[in-house]
This record gives C-alpha cells, sequence and structure tokens, in this order.
C-alpha cells in the first residue's frame, strides 16, 4: 500500500517540556491506523503536532508534500480533519450552523450541499436535529456532530482522539461502525488515539503502542490484539 501520512523523527513540545522524543511511523492510504497506550503517552499530541497546533520538529509528509513547516488551515485544507477530545462543537450554535461552518475550511466549496447530504446518510439523528442547538445534544450526538463536521470538510485523512470518551457502550458501537462504513465507503484514511484498546485494536489495520513520547511496538492491529503479553505489559487488559 501507498503511505498517505509519513511522521519521521517527530518531537514536540510545550513550552520548555519535550513531549514526543522522535516518533517515526506511517498510515496507509484507505486504511486505518491506532496509536494506544496510558495517559500521558503523548497520542493526543502527535495528533496536534501532525495539524501544527504545538511546536515540533522533525519531518511530517502527507502524500508526499512536506507539512512540518505549514499553518493548521493550510493543513485542514489539504484534506486533513482533526476531530479532538472533549468533541469541539460550538455549543451555542445549531446543528445546521456547526455542519456549514466546517464546510467554509475546505478548499473545494462545490460539493458542500451534496456532502452535506452525506452526513445525514450516516447520521440521521442530526438529521431530525438540525436546528437544536448543539449545546443541548446528548453526548453521544455530539460525538457524531463532530465526526460529521470534519466529514464536512472533505477530508481524506481524518484524526480521531478519544471518540468513545464519556459514551455508553451501545453508543460507542454505533459511532464506531459508522467511523468503519465512512473508511470503506469514502475511502477516508483514520489514524485514531482510543483509551479503550480493546475497540480501536478491532477497527484498525495497524497500531503503534506510545510510552513516554516513544514507540515501544508497533504491527498488525490483529497482531498485537492477538499478544497476551503484549496487552497486558502496555494496554491493560
Amino acid at each position: 500500500m501507498t503511505a498517505l501520512l509519513e511522521i519521521g523523527g517527530l518531537k514536540a513540545y510545550y513550552g520548555a517540556t519535550q513531549a514526543l522524543h522522535g516518533l517515526a511511523f506511517s498510515l496507509d492510504k484507505g486504511g486505518i491506523t491506532t496509536l494506544l497506550g496510558a495517559n500521558g503517552a503523548g497520542k493526543t499530541t502527535t495528533l496536534r503536532a501532525i495539524c501544527g497546533m504545538v511546536r515540533r520538529e522533525g519531518t511530517i509528509r502527507f502524500d508526499g508534500q512536506p507539512i512540518d513547516t505549514m499553518a493548521t488551515e493550510d493543513i485542514v485544507r489539504l484534506g486533513v480533519a482533526h476531530v479532538p477530545e472533549g468533541r469541539g462543537t460550538f455549543v451555542g450554535l445549531s446543528v445546521e450552523e456547526n455542519l456549514k461552518i466546517a464546510s467554509y475550511g475546505r478548499r473545494d466549496k462545490t460539493h458542500v450541499p451534496r456532502d452535506l447530504e452525506l452526513v445525514f446518510t450516516y447520521f440521521p439523528r442530526l438529521k431530525e436535529r438540525i436546528h437544536q442547538q448543539a449545546g443541548t445534544l446528548s453526548g453521544g450526538e455530539q460525538q457524531m456532530l463532530a465526526i460529521a463536521r470534519a466529514l464536512m470538510l472533505g477530508p481524506r485523512l481524518m484524526l480521531l482522539d478519544e471518540p468513545s470518551f464519556g459514551l455508553a457502550p451501545l453508543i460507542v458501537q454505533e459511532i464506531f461502525h459508522i467511523m468503519r462504513r465512512i473508511n470503506e465507503e469514502e475511502g477516508v484514511s483514520m489514524l485514531l488515539v482510543e483509551q479503550n484498546a480493546a475497540l480501536a485494536l478491532d477497527l484498525a489495520d495497524n497500531a503503534y503502542v506510545l510510552e513516554t513520547g516513544n514507540v515501544v511496538m508497533a504491527g498488525p492491529a490483529a497482531d498485537i490484539r492477538n499478544d497476551e503479553g503484549i496487552r497486558k505489559s502496555y494496554l491493560g487488559y
């Protein structure tokens, strides 16, 4: 497979504190890769570094193009959509307004009406609540809206940070099923950060395990899922 995202020697900093220590990994076009590890391992920081939201060093290439010196908004226009932990929706605006605002960041706006209908195909519940204020949605519906907003950017790569956080198991199953459909039907690649390692490994093709800002294990998700030693040592289940 051809790599869509290639990362080498990635370091990231919060002020004087170094959070990543030379990460290297890649993500295939059309694939789903998950980053696993304990809290503080550097998973969220990796997503932020890819988007240019923290100070960083190293190489980041998206579809062969260096993006490690680009501004966040320019990275978004290339087709990289970030779904942050905590959902990041505009709680005072309606569902429809949230979706339309998201489309402003895309380079090609000709397919916005089509993509709005596509979003409602995946998330019919949002269509039922199109005029409802985002802050009044349930937690699961807010997470659906966050993913839908990312879809409105027309992404080639979606960065998802803890999409299951704080949600009931049945809602999580529904959302992960929709994520798989988006990957398979729209060809959107995904880089997934997820505390629920078993859930992430079921969805992903490949996995990287992080510990204190370093990659300590990598391989096909199925191999890591089936290796009891790795699970007990690094993933806690």
